[in-house]
């Protein structure tokens, strides 16, 4: 098998794989990719999600904080969750339950290098924060 038929290959089996969250946008935040890891994480269909805003999944008390810095981004270009770190933020379920998700952003690019949208690849960790936050609990609880 060729370097290049094995990349797109992997790449394929990444995008359809259920086990993480990917999905992607253009410059105003209309879904335009959503994975089967979506569809499972968020509880939304393709057909839903596809040219929904990504309002979809924030919650409205941290929507305008989303909306700034995405307009910062848009307008930058620059942003650290793109080169390793990683963001962890409350998310929206179809069914109104709040979860925490961590990811990382791609900027993607036309030709011109202009940037077009952005892709995430997101994780749910609602079961370690929880756990995170039980053990913070207890030990202020010592402490006392």
């Amino acid at each position: 098998m060729q370097t290049d038929e094995l990349t797109a290959r992997i790449g394929e089996a990444i995008l359809a794989s259920a086990a993480d969250a990917i999905l992607a946008t253009d410059r105003e935040g209309t879904v335009n990719f959503w994975n089967p890891g979506a569809e499972r994480l968020f509880g939304f269909s393709k057909k839903e999600a596809i040219g929904a805003s990504l309002d979809l999944i924030i919650p409205e008390r941290l929507r305008k904080r989303h909306w700034d810095g995405w307009l910062h981004v848009m307008q930058s270009g620059e942003t650290r969750y793109g080169a390793g770190d990683v963001l962890a933020v409350p998310a929206m379920t179809k069914d109104g339950r709040q979860i925490s998700v961590e990811f990382t952003i791609i900027l993607l690019r036309d030709a011109d290098q202009k940037i077009v949208g952005m892709a995430a690849v997101l994780r749910d960790v609602t079961r370690r924060f929880e756990e995170m936050r039980r053990l913070r609990r207890q030990l202020a609880e010592r402490a006392r």
